[in-house]
């Protein structure tokens, strides 16, 4: 992909948030088809379910009435209702870009964080960016707003995420190729941790990024054009490629678990349901 291809396709993005909205919205909906609900136990008022007594629950939270149905104890749970702060970053850098297939890697980053936020924002969750263009808020408007940032490219080589906005003990989910400068996501991380702030980290690659098919002269360019390489034998490159890569995902995986927090590969060549699932999953076990 030349860099003009490369701005004709950022700009493509840009200007069909239209279109990524109502793509997000429909996998947000055969979400909730697929009985994936956000209800989960907490401090409310209202109630949800009984289960069953286990070693450990505390006496005075048995239900005595429904224990008296049966020959099991049941414990009563109402619903959690206190709304969370969840603030995103999709990363737009032209790294991003890349795609071998239907989806760039940033389409496929905002394709599935505006669905989650769509979940988020329905279930009562408040969502937003980490930029302090989009404070944490609910509702249509606000999901339409994230739909336009998410779908801005940005020029710089590889993406790091900002922190100055970063809101207390609120959830975060990064999505990015994480290519760019390690020791700037390690900041990032670090000081929301600080915050007491949970979160999970999305990798996004390309399945060319995952196999290196590439054999013979081969150049290899960075989507901004910045970084340039040509290998004659590009075949000879794959195992240090692929070990490099490993490395990295390593680190990543090393650095959420530090902190608490959770990472996921996933590549545009799977179903984006896949992504959306676990990201709703990791979320929830932050709480």
């Amino acid at each position: 992909m030349t860099h003009q291809k490369l701005l004709n396709a950022g700009l493509e993005l840009a200007e069909g948030w239209p279109q990524l909205l109502a793509q997000a919205q429909s996998l947000a909906n055969s979400f909730i088809a697929g009985g994936h609900g956000r209800r989960r136990a907490g401090n409310g008022d209202t109630f949800w379910q009984f289960r069953p007594a286990r070693q450990g629950d505390n006496l005075k939270d048995i239900d005595w009435r429904r224990t008296a149905q049966g020959d099991e104890n049941f414990i009563r749970q109402n619903e959690w209702q206190a709304a969370q702060s969840i603030q995103f970053w999709v990363d737009g850098s032209a790294s991003m870009q890349f795609h071998s297939s239907a989806d760039s890697k940033h389409k496929r980053a905002a394709f599935v964080s505006l669905a989650l936020a769509i979940l988020l924002s329905n279930a009562g969750e408040r969502v937003g960016t980490i930029d302090g263009k989009l404070p944490t808020k609910q509702g249509r408007i606000q999901v339409e707003e994230m739909a336009k940032l998410f779908s801005l490219p940005t020029k710089n080589d590889f993406g790091s995420p900002e922190i100055d906005y970063f809101q207390s003990h609120s959830l975060m989910v990064f999505a990015s190729d994480f290519f760019g400068d390690v020791k700037l996501l390690e900041k990032a991380v670090t000081a929301a941790a600080n915050l007491q702030m949970s979160g999970v980290l999305l990798m996004i690659l390309d399945p060319v990024e995952i196999t290196f098919p590439f054999s013979g002269r081969t150049v290899f360019e960075s989507m901004a054009g910045q970084i340039h390489h040509e290998s004659q034998q590009a075949n000879g490159l794959k195992s240090k490629y692929l070990a490099v890569l490993k490395d990295r995902q390593d680190k990543l995986q090393a650095l959420a678990q530090s902190v608490g927090w959770q990472f996921h590969c996933h590549t545009t060549d799977s179903s984006p349901v896949d992504a959306l699932i676990w990201l709703y999953g990791a979320l929830g076990n932050q709480r």
